[in-house]
Protein backbone atom coordinates (compact mmCIF):
# COMPACT_ATOMS: atom_id res chain seq x y z
CA UNK A 1 0.00 0.00 0.00
CA UNK A 2 1.19 3.47 -0.76
CA UNK A 3 1.60 5.69 2.24
CA UNK A 4 0.03 9.07 1.74
CA UNK A 5 -0.18 11.35 4.74
CA UNK A 6 -3.57 12.97 4.18
CA UNK A 7 -5.44 10.42 2.08
CA UNK A 8 -8.33 10.35 4.57
CA UNK A 9 -8.85 14.08 4.02
CA UNK A 10 -9.37 13.49 0.30
CA UNK A 11 -12.40 11.21 0.78
CA UNK A 12 -15.87 12.78 0.78
CA UNK A 13 -16.77 14.21 4.17
CA UNK A 14 -20.13 12.41 4.26
CA UNK A 15 -18.47 8.96 4.29
CA UNK A 16 -17.17 9.28 7.82
CA UNK A 17 -19.83 11.43 9.45
CA UNK A 18 -19.98 9.20 12.53
CA UNK A 19 -16.26 9.04 13.40
CA UNK A 20 -13.52 11.51 14.19
CA UNK A 21 -11.58 11.61 10.92
CA UNK A 22 -8.45 12.85 12.67
CA UNK A 23 -8.38 9.58 14.65
CA UNK A 24 -9.15 7.33 11.67
CA UNK A 25 -6.27 5.08 10.61
CA UNK A 26 -6.95 4.16 6.98
CA UNK A 27 -4.49 1.24 7.09
CA UNK A 28 -5.66 -0.37 10.32
CA UNK A 29 -9.35 0.21 9.49
CA UNK A 30 -9.26 -0.62 5.80
CA UNK A 31 -12.34 -2.90 6.01
CA UNK A 32 -14.34 0.01 7.41
CA UNK A 33 -13.01 2.51 4.87
CA UNK A 34 -13.45 0.23 1.85
CA UNK A 35 -16.95 -0.79 2.95
CA UNK A 36 -18.00 2.84 3.32
CA UNK A 37 -16.49 3.80 -0.03
CA UNK A 38 -18.24 0.94 -1.83
CA UNK A 39 -21.60 1.62 -0.16
CA UNK A 40 -21.67 5.41 -0.12
CA UNK A 41 -18.68 6.74 -2.05
CA UNK A 42 -18.54 8.85 -5.18
CA UNK A 43 -16.53 8.04 -8.29
CA UNK A 44 -13.64 10.05 -6.90
CA UNK A 45 -13.78 8.12 -3.62
CA UNK A 46 -13.64 4.84 -5.52
CA UNK A 47 -10.68 5.98 -7.61
CA UNK A 48 -8.88 7.12 -4.48
CA UNK A 49 -9.52 3.79 -2.73
CA UNK A 50 -8.33 1.82 -5.77
CA UNK A 51 -5.18 3.90 -6.05
CA UNK A 52 -4.37 3.85 -2.32
CA UNK A 53 -5.19 0.22 -1.48
CA UNK A 54 -4.78 -1.25 -5.03
CA UNK A 55 -7.58 -2.97 -6.92
CA UNK A 56 -6.84 -6.56 -5.75
CA UNK A 57 -6.81 -5.49 -2.10
CA UNK A 58 -10.17 -3.71 -2.46
CA UNK A 59 -11.68 -6.82 -4.07
CA UNK A 60 -10.31 -9.14 -1.35
CA UNK A 61 -11.59 -6.89 1.42
CA UNK A 62 -14.98 -6.64 -0.31
CA UNK A 63 -15.13 -10.44 -0.43
CA UNK A 64 -14.72 -10.58 3.33
CA UNK A 65 -17.28 -7.90 4.25
CA UNK A 66 -20.34 -9.20 6.04
CA UNK A 67 -22.64 -6.47 4.78
CA UNK A 68 -22.61 -4.61 1.51
CA UNK A 69 -25.47 -2.99 -0.34
CA UNK A 70 -26.84 -4.88 -3.33
CA UNK A 71 -25.74 -2.28 -5.85
CA UNK A 72 -22.24 -2.13 -4.34
CA UNK A 73 -22.02 -5.93 -4.50
CA UNK A 74 -23.14 -5.93 -8.13
CA UNK A 75 -20.63 -3.21 -8.97
CA UNK A 76 -17.59 -4.85 -7.35
CA UNK A 77 -18.62 -8.25 -8.74
CA UNK A 78 -18.91 -6.84 -12.26
CA UNK A 79 -15.62 -4.94 -12.31
CA UNK A 80 -13.66 -7.74 -10.63
CA UNK A 81 -15.11 -10.57 -12.71
CA UNK A 82 -15.86 -12.57 -9.56
CA UNK A 83 -19.24 -14.21 -9.12
CA UNK A 84 -21.45 -12.87 -6.35
CA UNK A 85 -21.38 -16.12 -4.42
CA UNK A 86 -17.67 -15.61 -3.71
CA UNK A 87 -18.57 -12.59 -1.56
CA UNK A 88 -19.37 -13.18 2.11
CA UNK A 89 -22.14 -10.57 2.15
CA UNK A 90 -23.99 -12.45 -0.59
CA UNK A 91 -23.78 -15.86 1.07
CA UNK A 92 -24.58 -14.40 4.50
CA UNK A 93 -27.65 -12.63 3.12
CA UNK A 94 -28.85 -15.90 1.58
CA UNK A 95 -28.46 -17.78 4.86
CA UNK A 96 -30.44 -15.25 6.91
CA UNK A 97 -33.71 -14.60 5.10
CA UNK A 98 -35.99 -11.78 6.11
CA UNK A 99 -39.12 -13.09 7.88
CA UNK A 100 -42.47 -12.70 6.25
CA UNK A 101 -44.58 -9.76 7.32
CA UNK A 102 -48.16 -10.89 7.86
Amino acid sequence: MRREANVKDKFSKNLFWDVDVSQLDVDANRRYVIGRVLDRGTDNDLRLAFSYYTFPVVVEVAKSLRTLEKRALSFISAISGESKDKFRCYTWRQSSPIPWLY
